[in-house]
C-alpha cells in the first residue's frame, strides 16, 4: 500500500470512528431508558457557548474551552446547529450536530456549503475562450458551490470557566478538526496544496462574574485558507513552478470577548487570525498562470466580449485573504434554543474584496 493509500485509509478510519461515536451518542440520548440515566442540562444559560462555523462549542468563528451544550460532569448533552451568512459574493450554509460527554469531551460534525455567486465567473469565461488549453477548472458555468465536511473533537484538560469565579485559573481545552473539501479541481485551480487536512488548537476561557465578562484565547495550528473553504497551504503548479513547499502549518491567534448583560443575553466581539498562503497568488489553468493567461488573451478584445478589461484582468485573477472579525449578539430564551446575530467583517475572500455582512446562527440542545 502506498503512502497516499495509507493516508486515505487513516482518514477514512477517523471519519468512520467519529460518525460512529456521534451516532452512538445520539442513540443514547434518544433512548428513553438511556436518557433517564445519562441526559443532563445542569449548566447555566449560555455557559456552553454557541457553535462556531466549524461546529465546535464557542463563539461564531473561534472555539472556546467550554464543552458544547448544558451537560455537567454528571451527564451527556447534545445539540443541532445551523448558520447562515450573507455576504456580497457568498452565502454560507453550515449545519451539523455536537455531543458533550460529562463536561469533559465534545464531538462534532458540520457540513458547510458555500455558493460563490459571481466570484469565479471571470476565471470560467477566460477558460471558455481558451479551448484546448484549459482542462477541468472545477468551476461551474454560473454558480460554483464549495462543500466541506468538518469532524471535530475537544477535551477539557483542567480548570472551570464558570463555577470558580473566585479563582484566576481558567478552563483549558485542546481540540482538533479534520476537514474534507469536496472541490479538488477548484482547489487545484486556486493553487491550494491540499483538499483535506487536520487542525489542532488550545483554548483558554474564563468568565469573570464580577464584571460579567467572558474572555477566551485560542491558538490554532493550521494551514487552512479561508478556514479550509479554499483548501490548505499553497503549491505552485504553473509552468516553471517547482511544486515546492505546501506551506506547512502555523500557529494563529483567535480571541473572543463577551459581556453578559442578562443571564440569557450577551454582546461580544471576536478576532481570528488568517494565513497568507494564497495572498497575492494567481489562479492556475492547466499549468497556465496569470502571466500566461494575460499573454494568451493579449490579442483578444475582452471588453467587446463582455469580460473584464485586459487592464484589470490580472487583479481579477489574483487572490487575497484577510483576518476575520465579528460583532455578535447572543440570546437564549431557554436551554433548548439559542440565537446569534452577528456582523462579520471578513475582508478579502479569494478573488473578491470587501466581504462584510450579517450572519444568523441557531443552536438546538437536547
Amino acid at each position: 500500500m502506498t503512502s497516499n493509500e495509507q493516508g486515505a485509509a487513516t482518514a477514512a478510519l477517523v471519519r468512520t470512528g467519529l460518525r460512529g461515536a456521534a451516532i452512538l451518542a445520539a442513540g443514547l440520548l434518544f433512548s428513553s431508558n438511556a436518557a433517564a440515566g445519562f441526559y443532563n442540562d445542569g449548566k447555566v444559560l449560555l455557559t456552553g457557548g454557541v457553535v462556531t462555523i466549524d461546529g465546535a462549542g464557542g463563539g461564531g468563528i473561534t472555539p472556546w474551552a467550554t464543552i458544547s451544550g448544558y451537560g455537567t460532569r454528571d451527564g451527556i448533552n447534545g445539540g443541532l446547529h445551523y448558520t447562515y451568512a450573507y455576504l456580497p459574493n457568498y452565502s454560507l450554509n453550515s449545519y451539523g450536530g455536537t455531543v458533550g460527554f460529562y463536561d469533559r469531551v465534545e464531538l462534532s460534525y458540520t457540513r458547510s456549503t458555500l455558493p460563490t455567486g459571481s466570484t469565479f465567473d471571470t476565471v470560467g469565461l477566460v477558460a471558455d475562450i481558451l479551448p484546448g488549453v484549459v482542462g477541468d477548472t472545477g468551476i461551474q458555468p454560473f454558480n460554483t458551490t464549495i462543500e466541506m465536511d468538518v469532524f471535530g473533537a475537544k477535551v477539557r484538560l483542567f480548570g472551570d470557566a464558570v463555577y470558580t469565579s473566585d479563582s484566576l485559573i481558567p478552563q483549558v481545552a485542546i481540540g482538533g478538526f479534520y476537514k474534507d473539501n469536496k472541490n479538488k479541481e477548484l482547489l487545484h485551480t486556486l493553487q491550494a496544496a491540499k483538499a483535506k487536512d487536520w487542525e489542532a488548537y488550545v483554548a483558554i476561557t474564563k468568565v469573570y462574574f464580577p464584571i460579567s465578562t467572558l474572555v477566551s484565547i485560542t491558538g490554532r495550528y493550521t494551514a487552512a485558507n479561508q478556514t479550509g473553504l479554499t483548501g490548505f497551504g499553497y503549491k505552485d503548479r504553473t509552468a516553471g513552478g517547482d511544486g515546492g513547499s505546501d506551506k506547512k502549518k502555523e500557529l494563529r491567534l483567535e480571541v473572543s470577548i463577551a459581556t453578559l448583560v442578562a443571564k440569557n443575553t450577551a454582546f461580544g466581539a471576536e478576532y481570528a487570525q488568517h494565513g497568507d498562503f494564497l495572498d497575492g497568488v494567481g489562479v492556475n489553468l492547466n499549468g497556465l498562470g496569470t502571466a500566461g493567461i494575460l499573454s494568451a488573451v493579449a490579442d483578444l478584445d475582452l471588453d467587446s466580449l463582455g469580460l473584464v478589461s485586459t487592464k484589470n484582468l490580472e487583479k481579477a485573477l489574483t487572490q487575497h485573504e484577510d483576518d476575520w472579525y465579528d460583532l455578535f449578539f447572543a440570546y437564549a430564551p431557554n436551554k433548548r434554543i439559542s440565537f446569534v446575530v452577528a456582523y462579520a467583517m471578513l475582508g478579502n475572500i479569494t478573488l473578491t474584496p470587501d466581504q462584510h455582512g450579517f450572519y444568523l446562527s441557531t443552536h438546538l440542545t437536547f
